[in-house]
């Protein structure tokens, strides 16, 4: 099976991280009518809508909404067992073609339990029969529900694929394929959702094949280096594979669709939930925003956050204080400095330092240029005398004897 690797961050063992789309263009009505009703229910602490610049003449996240709109950010604070408070931001894109895609990442102060409530249900309302939100945003299926397989063959391979891309390792959500060895009754369509615990319900997608797709399930999980047993589950290990991720570990051979609890499969896709997976893309720009942009603040945490801008404004204070003082010493010893070098110099008589400041020339420079003035001066010619006209010598150069004599 793949083995490749990845340099991205893991995620934090105390970081929570979903991603989905909400279908059509109501998802900032819906989450302003339901964070007011979870925090008058006590579901949550308290919640923010963090302001940004968009004018308010522009459209409410409708299909009419400008492209460079920025995304609607959303902040909320609960404490889990009474005492772990955990911190989650969503953030909601613009609206296009498929509907608006959301990004949710939650923090608490201590590793993450599965067994806390789901962040999801922080925001979005978990108890809406026909909820538009919990769509995977990489395939657009359903979060926590059972998806059947399409009929088509060519689907099939095409969904499984791009599911094998995006899933586990460098997804946001973890994929699960199930095969029904026989037609199921409605004990048998219970989802997977259902068994699991409350903080993995809202990151599992469950593909569900009919008895005669296995063997197309299979040919398009062949690239992954899993397959599904018949009437079993595997979970897909994405791209690139997690560590410690093995495909005998994470495959169940019997998954029985009666009702029952599949502890087996449950037990799988805990384990693997738990494995260390790097950040999917856009996870490490919400996950800093998160810790570095956090605005809903308790009266504590203010007045904390004060006193942590006191004093890093007395430190930078005190630093100008001390460059101020460097200087004025600085400048003073510049100044004495100046003030012994004219007093030796006026004692030494030619090399003092005129009262304006301009030094005086050196004599051998004067002296360099005026020998340079007599090398490059032109030389007049001298007339030549009657004896070297007879003999038809060239004159001679100025400064210079004639050749004397026959």
């Amino acid at each position: 099976m793949p083995t490749s690797r990845t340099a991205h961050p893991t995620i934090p063992p105390s970081v929570w991280l979903t991603a989905g789309r909400y279908t059509g263009a109501a998802a900032l009505g819906v989450l302003r009518r339901t964070l007011p009703r979870l925090e008058g229910g006590g579901v949550i602490d308290a919640f923010l809508e963090v302001p940004d610049d968009v004018p308010d003449d522009v459209p409410e996240a409708g299909y009419g909404t400008r492209p460079d709109t920025p995304d609607r950010v959303f902040q909320a604070r609960v404490r889990v067992t009474g005492a772990v408070t955990v911190r989650a931001r969503l953030s909601l894109g613009p609206a296009d073609g498929d509907g608006q895609r959301w990004v949710l990442v939650a923090e608490a102060e201590q590793p993450w339990d599965p067994t806390w409530p789901s962040p999801a249900g922080m925001f979005w309302p978990l108890d809406d029969p026909d909820p538009g939100w919990n769509h995977d945003a990489a395939t657009g299926l359903r979060l926590g529900e059972v998806n059947p397989l399409p009929e088509d063959d060519k689907a099939v391979r095409r969904l499984l694929r791009d599911c094998a891309r995006s899933a586990g390792g460098n997804g946001w959500n973890i994929h699960v394929v199930v095969h029904e060895a026989m037609t199921t009754d409605a004990r048998g369509r219970l989802p997977l959702a259902y068994w699991l615990p409350s903080g993995l319900r809202h990151r599992v997608v469950e593909h569900r094949a009919s008895p005669h797709q296995l063997r197309v399930v299979n040919w398009a999980l062949r690239d992954s280096g899993v397959e599904v047993p018949r009437g079993g589950a595997v979970v897909l290990p994405g791209r690139p594979v997690p560590d410690g991720y093995d495909a005998g570990e994470f495959s169940v051979r019997a998954v029985f669709l009666d009702g029952t609890r599949p502890a087996e499969l449950v037990d799988a896709v805990s384990r693997f939930a738990a494995l260390p997976r790097p950040l999917p893309d856009g996870a490490e720009a919400a996950l800093t925003a998160l810790r570095e942009d956090w605005r809903l603040l308790t009266l504590e945490e203010e007045l904390a956050r004060e006193r942590r801008l006191v004093a890093m404004y007395a430190d930078a204070l005190e630093a100008m204080t001390k460059s101020r003082d460097l200087y004025r010493e600085a400048a003073e010893s510049a100044h004495e400095a100046l003030a012994a070098y004219r007093e030796s110099a006026a004692a030494s008589g030619p090399r003092a330092l005129p009262p304006g400041g301009t030094p005086v020339p050196s004599p051998v420079r004067q002296l360099t240029r005026t020998l340079e003035r007599l090398k490059f001066a032109p030389r007049a010619a001298r007339r030549p005398s009657a004896a070297e006209e007879e003999r038809g010598a060239p004159p001679a150069a100025d400064g210079q004897s004639a050749a004397s004599g026959p």
